[in-house]
């Protein structure tokens, strides 16, 4: 594990996708068709936008995964690199389309989405064994679950085995999780995701920390369920606490969730404090929230001191 004075290194594993959004007044039904106000094509995938947020956030980071062969691929590709990405663990695929999001934004900020695969389907065992060296070289190994689950377990297995502390954003959440999913040091949830993994109705601050048990007695050292303008719950060796929010004005939720783990990955590997990261990845996930788009909504390190200074001067 990386023990210098210099950039922390965080590892991603995970997706690379374009989305693909729309913008409409409200959110369709079943049957429903409605006229949009705007589309855009965005640069996204979880594992790429957590990438962004952990550069963004002041750290070193690769990003291990897949890309096709066809014009999404090129622009994403630019994009990473642009934002100071180690890419060199990326593999383009021939005769494959790159995984694409189509997502709908309503005005309130609540948004559906559809994930088609594409290459992220590929990234296989073969390329965390290509990529070991990086991941004992790295203090934390952030994952996804836009990639097929047994690559994740097996990553999951071998940073175990080196040494190198894990994080994991369990989305698309598995309603049929096998345990070794579990041996993490940090799982962080949102409600519906922990509510889908624990089979727990979440209704109650009570609920919340229930759930948190449950995924904890399932192997996870640390629990983080962040529940958006209600702050984070968080379960770890010192008890069960929340974390306050930050007020924002939500436009865009899509990748609230992927600036909290970037951030909180970033500052967990500099300080090793657990609850300040969850702060500083509350943080980050406000300020996400509050622009269009999922990459570029990412906070940078100084946007994040400021959002956290205006707390405290608030306080």
């Amino acid at each position: 594990m990386n023990s210098s004075n210099s950039l922390r290194r965080i590892a991603v594993l995970g997706s690379i996708n374009m989305d693909l959004v729309a913008r409409c007044a409200a959110l369709p039904v079943p049957g429903q068709t409605l006229s949009g106000t705007s589309f855009t094509e965005i640069p996204g995938g979880k594992g790429a936008n957590q990438a962004v947020g952990a550069s963004r956030a002041g750290a070193a980071v690769s990003m291990i995964g897949c890309l096709g062969d066809d014009g999404f691929a090129t622009e994403l590709s630019k994009n990473l690199v642009a934002e100071d990405i180690n890419c060199s663990s990326v593999r383009n695929l021939a005769d494959t389309a790159s995984g694409v999001a189509m997502i709908v934004v309503s005005d309130s900020g609540e948004n559906q989405i559809t994930v088609v695969p594409g290459a992220n389907a590929f990234v296989s065992r073969k390329d965390v064994d290509r990529n070991r060296l990086l991941i004992q070289n790295s203090d934390v190994l952030l994952l996804q679950l836009e990639v097929p689950l047994d690559t994740v377990l097996y990553a999951i297995s071998n940073a175990r085995f080196l040494g190198t502390r894990v994080l994991l954003d369990p989305a698309p959440a598995p309603l049929d999780a096998p345990d070794e999913l579990f041996d993490v040091d940090l799982i962080c949830p949102n409600i519906t995701e922990a509510e889908a993994m624990t089979g727990q109705k979440i209704q109650s601050i009570g609920d919340v920390e229930l759930a948190a048990q449950i995924l904890a007695k399932r192997g996870a050292r640390a629990v983080a369920i962040t529940m958006g303008d209600k702050g984070t719950a968080l379960l770890d060796e010192q008890g069960f606490v929340v974390i306050d929010p930050f007020p924002t004005q939500a436009v865009d939720s899509t990748a609230a969730g992927d600036g909290f783990a970037g951030a909180v990955a970033v500052h967990w590997a500099e300080t090793g404090l657990l609850r300040d990261a969850i702060a500083r990845g509350n943080a980050a996930g406000s300020i996400a929230a509050s622009s269009h788009g999922a990459q570029p909504s990412m906070a940078t390190r100084a946007e994040i001191d400021q959002r956290l200074k205006q707390a405290t001067q608030n306080t």
